[in-house]
């Protein structure tokens, strides 16, 4: 029975319920199975009254008693409890989010601050595909996920990712109220539909002033403190958060609405949640124009954040006609608001020492309210920046979050009257400070404490070593211990080592010396991606690996002669994709010997790169894309392609020669390879074109 079937007078949990009952156990199955069965019915309507509604049936106290009841039944009698609201509590922490392919691709739309932008974008419409009505709807300062539903429940949800594919946040967002488990009245067998995680603005004031309460930092605003809660990999956690969704799109349906408009009364009647007073529908792009100014005048007065207003093509067929760019919408736009400013005085410029070495400088602030955050501090970007905007200490300056996020300072309105000159040692281990350009960085390397702790966690991450269980919170507990230096310390961890520390027992030990032991052959660009070079993403660290071929190539050694430097330095900068001040950086990083000594000890530790082996040229010149899921990973894939001599890119052009289809693959790939007429394979004729060239396929 679905939510709107109801019924209040054969439902006795709907309104004026019970709030006491018989122990669960005096039960027969049978009756228990009932009860049960009308509980779930009640409580999803009550959710649903309560959270899109706004039109309670009970009383709080009445609501927990039948919550209480209903988990009371299904522990007793180990009831099926798939999609039933006692899920909403929470489950199991996760070891990591798995990722998923999209029912369909989260593109992404364009945008401007420019009202004449908006005009030029409802010219080109109206030039394509004539007359249109358009809808506009506020823009969400969230989190944007996919949910989908199977035969009106609850089946899997999803962040946005890159577009085709994200992580499963299934777990945690069967916990936020105002998505339905169960769809009401009548939907459609397959739905996927596109929302806004977000966190309401007098929910976040409270949720900070609780985690200054406990003495934990505060989230840095709305936006960020969703995000962090949605891939929290507890859900019982994210069930503590105050979570909410705006749904407004639909991705992929086996039965679609033909307008926005209808599609959104279909919402309301299937129980998602839509921002209901903030939609509206006009016939021309001044109507737009004014509906955004409208809701820039309402912004502060609303209880979620937004950062501007989106317009879209009512019509779904003229959406078709009108189609997709690789990474974007054609038939809608955003018209985003301006980035707040205000004045306040700079008290003090502190330089912070990232990831890879690079300083930052920061801008303390005395504390002013910017857009409805308090801003005490803004970036300044780089030492060139500071020489720009002539800023100092004292200075009274104009600050604004740029994108509504960052903050940062625009420019100096009253100069203070002091000086700030940037520190030539590194401020946390006196390691001397190198400039490249306008960036610069501290020498010290690996041994430098403020790099040491972001390091082993990036050497830990997937892309580089992937080492399962070993995230930032325990990276800090095991550098406060003592325990971890340096990312060669990993190696020595011990079960006896971890059980001594708060909140570790003997699984959760072995699990991760297990997985760090499991490391000890990595490829060599997860390798050099895990030694935190500076300026070597996965893209470059392939490329090195394919020049090089085996560690034992770089300059590792203790004593290492300038020239071999130089030569490595020449070396580099033949490499494809690797320019001069790329090349520049990497040289830095193995002249430094604290670094080398690292790599060394990794090495001693056991730790054996796999070298890369020159497959030849079979494939010199071709250029591939994939989409879908293969038998293999795609980084196998590449790196199969790729020590061929071909080359593998992720989107489609008119440079590109074949495009690899997998299972469920994303729509707007072979869209692109339709438009720029490059030929589809599917894995069997993918491993045939292989076999042809005399390459093996799948790769041992």
């Amino acid at each position: 029975m679905s939510d709107a079937d109801a019924d209040t007078e054969s439902n006795p949990y709907l309104r004026n319920p019970p709030t006491e009952f018989d122990p669960a156990e005096e039960l027969a199955r049978e009756d228990a199975e009932r009860q049960a069965e009308l509980l779930r019915e009640a409580i999803r309507e009550h959710d649903h009254r309560y959270y899109v509604e706004a039109e309670p049936l009970v009383s709080d106290a009445a609501y927990d008693a039948l919550f209480s009841r209903l988990v009371a039944l299904e522990g007793a009698f180990d009831l099926d409890t798939t999609n039933s609201p006692t899920n909403r509590v929470g489950g199991e922490p996760l070891d990591k989010l798995e990722t998923v392919e999209h029912a369909a691709p989260m593109l992404s739309i364009d945008q401007s601050t420019e009202a004449d932008d908006l005009r030029e974008f409802d010219e080109r419409v109206r030039r394509e595909v004539g007359d249109v009505a358009y809808v506009c709807e506020p823009k969400f300062d969230g989190l944007s996920v996919e949910v989908v539903y199977e035969d009106g429940q609850f089946a899997r949800a999803a962040t946005r990712g890159d577009g085709q594919r994200g992580d499963d946040v299934s777990a945690q967002v069967k916990t936020i109220p105002t998505v339905p488990l169960s769809l009401r009245g009548d939907p459609p067998e397959h739905l996927a539909v596109r929302g806004e995680v977000y966190m309401p603005k007098p929910a976040f004031s409270d949720l900070n002033r609780q985690r200054v309460e406990a003495g934990e930092d505060p989230f840095a605003n709305p936006r960020n403190a969703a995000a962090g809660t949605l891939r929290n990999l507890d859900p019982t956690v994210v069930a503590d958060r105050p979570l909410a969704v705006f749904f407004y799109d639909i991705l992929d349906a086996s039965d679609t609405p033909e307008t926005q408009r209808a599609a959104l009364d279909r919402f309301r009647d299937w129980g998602l949640r839509v921002a209901d007073d903030h939609v509206e529908f006009v016939d021309d792009v001044e109507g737009a124009i004014d509906y955004r100014d409208e809701m820039l005048d309402l912004r502060d007065d609303l209880d979620f954040e937004i950062d501007g207003t989106v317009i879209k093509v009512d019509s779904r067929e003229a959406r078709e006609q009108l189609g997709e760019k690789s990474r974007s919408v054609r038939w809608a736009f955003a018209y985003k608001f301006p980035a707040r400013h205000e004045v306040t005085t700079v008290r003090d410029i502190v330089v912070q020492v990232g990831r890879t070495g690079r300083l930052t400088p920061v801008a303390l602030l005395d504390p002013v309210d910017v857009g409805g955050v308090t801003v005490s501090r803004a970036t300044l970007h780089n030492p060139d920046e500071i020489a720009s905007l002539g800023v100092a200490v004292g200075d009274r300056v104009r600050v604004k979050r740029a994108g509504d996020v960052i903050p940062q300072v625009v420019d100096v309105v009253e100069d203070g009257g002091g000086t700030y000159e940037f520190p030539d040692e590194c401020p946390v281990c006196g390691s001397q400070v190198d400039r490249d350009g306008p960036l610069a960085f501290c020498s010290g390397g690996l041994t430098c404490p403020a790099q040491r702790e972001a390091s082993i966690g990036h050497f830990a991450v997937k892309g580089a070593m992937d080492i399962d269980g070993l995230g930032g919170e325990r990276v800090a507990q095991l550098v406060d211990a003592g325990l971890v230096e340096n990312v060669a310390d990993l190696y020595d961890l011990t079960v006896d080592d971890l059980v001594e520390l708060e909140g570790w027992g003997e699984t959760s030990a072995q699990n991760l010396v297990d997985a760090i032991e499991e490391t000890k052959s990595p490829s060599l660009a997860s390798f050099l991606v895990g030694l935190s070079i500076p300026e070597v993403g996965e893209a470059t660290a392939r490329a090195l690996a394919r020049e090089f071929g085996s560690i034992d190539e770089f300059p590792i050694d203790e004593d290492v002669a300038e020239s071999r430097f130089d030569a490595f330095e020449d070396r580099l900068t033949t490499v494809p994709d690797v320019g001069e001040t790329v090349a520049h950086r990497v040289r830095d990083f193995f002249e430094n010997e604290d670094n080398r000594v690292v790599i060394r000890s990794l090495l001693d530790h056991g730790v054996d790169p796999e070298p890369v082996e020159d497959g030849g040229d079979e494939l010199d010149g071709v250029t591939i894309v994939v989409t879908g899921t293969l038998q293999v990973s795609r980084s196998a894939v590449r790196e199969l392609v790729e020590s061929h001599g071909g080359n593998v890119t992720g989107s489609v052009s008119g440079n590109t020669d074949y495009l690899v289809v997998g299972g469920n693959p994303g729509q707007s790939k072979r869209d692109d390879a339709d438009e720029n007429a490059v030929p589809t394979l599917d894995e069997d004729e993918f491993a045939a074109f292989l076999a042809e060239r005399g390459v093996s396929y799948p790769p041992e």
